[in-house]
């Protein structure tokens, strides 16, 4: 017991040090090395927990996301304003984690198999919520479509974070609203 303990106690000291030094440091700040040092641990525990530095940050990254979830227990209860709301939420609150996450989605996925099934998995549940959210609402909607419709949101979303990690004055949450308003 007392073991499985320090490793909890391990586990949350690197991602507090991991989600510090990306605020601080931003993503190329953010080593193994200083996460190690931050979090007062040998890279040997790290690697006992994570297999890599992108693993532990986007570990960081589901984390802030879950804390915006509008259905943490995933009761189906969420609509896709709420959905819609979170993802502005998340990207309001955590610019810096939602630029890292854009990052590391796109080019850590083309180098690295395992994380390019960890972002594919990701999105698929991400495109499963909204189109449950979508069936609840409009129940006329068979699941294709639903699902194409989800899809559609979500790059367009993503399109948008796009615009406003290239762009700190572009109005996300607008852009995310007007798409709200014109999609249903």
């Amino acid at each position: 017991m007392g073991r499985y303990r320090v490793g909890i106690e391990t586990r949350r000291r690197i991602l507090d040090a991991t989600r510090s030094l990306l605020a601080e440091e931003g993503m190329e700040g953010t080593t193994i090395k200083a996460i190690c040092s931050r979090a007062e641990t040998l890279p040997g525990s790290f690697y006992n927990l994570f297999e890599s530095k992108e693993e532990a940050v986007l570990t960081v990254v589901r984390e802030a996301i879950q804390a915006v979830d509008p259905d943490p227990a995933g009761e189906g209860r969420d609509t896709v304003g709420d959905l819609v709301g979170a993802y502005v939420k998340f990207l309001e609150n955590q610019p810096e984690l939602a630029r890292i996450y854009l990052q590391i989605a796109v080019r850590g996925a083309v180098t690295d198999v395992r994380l390019a099934g960890r972002v594919r998995r990701h999105r698929t549940r991400r495109v499963e919520r909204f189109a449950d959210a979508m069936r609840r609402e409009h129940p006329a909607l068979s699941a294709a479509q639903a699902r194409r419709r989800a899809v559609l949101v979500l790059a367009s979303l993503d399109g948008l974070v796009l615009a406003k990690v290239l762009d700190t004055s572009f109005d996300f949450a607008s852009h995310a609203r007007d798409l709200l308003d014109g999609q249903i």
